[in-house]
């Protein structure tokens, strides 16, 4: 099923049935008025938690205030439908105008509209080479976050100073994902892979000196660890590594629902044999 916005857009409105998550809004290259569009339009058809990503301060702000003109708009439209001299309390009409189900955060880049609280599952262990890394390091952290995950973080503990990382080890214990974000030589990936038990996805970021190559360096580096079980996606892309470790933290706690239920079968199965041999 789909729906389409305008000229510019058309959502897919069974994204979620299929794969777990709702469409998302890439920011960067859209205007306020598209993003304003397509969040509204999502919704109009019940769909929550809709992330926007790569969304600068400035267009930000203005899809707040787009979202708070569309809402004023509606509320509108609902109170002429209303009782004949009925009049809504000014200070309600003002709520409604503010409130408009949007919240940003600077850090990820990321706005997030309708925004409804998940439970939190398993655990994802977001781990950033150095500060300048953690916008990278914050989308991916959110965006896991926003889709039901438990996300710890622990962010500068770069290969500079590796005792850092070798005293957070007891956080990875029990983490079915980790994510490490580094820039320049992209080192942490292969020391946190040769560490850790479950999968690890490496982010390469932009950050680096000249020979980094804008993340080249980084990119090329993580994709010839030696380290097994390391998986790298594009650079700076904390969306899609959010994203992927959400996906293996799921099947992770799927698979112990299942040993969970085999478990349970078993202890059946071995009650109806002894009652047998009564």
């Amino acid at each position: 099923m789909e729906l389409q916005v305008g000229n510019y857009a058309d959502i897919d409105l069974n994204r979620s049935a299929r794969q777990g998550m709702p469409e998302v809004i890439y920011g960067a290259g859209k205007t306020a008025e598209q993003i304003v569009g397509i969040a509204s339009a999502m919704k109009g058809r019940g769909i929550a938690n809709i992330l926007i990503t790569r969304l600068d301060p400035k267009k930000a702000k203005q899809v707040r205030q787009g979202l708070a003109a569309e809402r004023k708009t509606q509320g509108g439209q609902k109170h002429a439908q209303g009782k004949a001299g009925q009049v809504r309390p000014e200070k309600e009409t003002e709520k409604a105008s503010e409130d408009t189900d949007f919240t940003y955060d600077a850090v990820a880049r990321i706005g997030i509209v309708n925004r409804q609280e998940t439970k939190k599952q398993g655990k994802i262990v977001v781990v950033a080479a150095g500060t300048s890394d953690l916008p990278v390091a914050e989308e991916a952290a959110v965006t896991a976050e926003l889709f039901g995950n438990y996300v710890e973080r622990i962010f500068d503990v770069g290969v500079a100073g590796i005792h850092r990382l070798l005293n957070r080890l007891p956080a990875f214990e029990n983490a079915n994902a980790v994510i490490a974000v580094a820039g320049m030589e992209g080192a942490l990936v292969s020391v946190i892979g040769g560490l850790v038990a479950c999968p690890v996805v490496g982010v390469p970021t932009s950050v680096g000196y000249g020979a980094s190559f804008g993340g080249l360096a980084a990119l090329l580096a993580m994709l010839n660890s030696c380290a097994s079980g390391v998986s790298i996606v594009n650079i700076d892309n904390g969306f899609g590594a959010g994203v992927l470790a959400s996906k293996i933290n799921r099947q992770s706690l799927h698979g112990e629902t299942e040993k969970r239920s085999e478990g349970r079968a078993d202890v059946r199965l071995q009650n109806r044999a002894d009652i047998a041999t009564m």
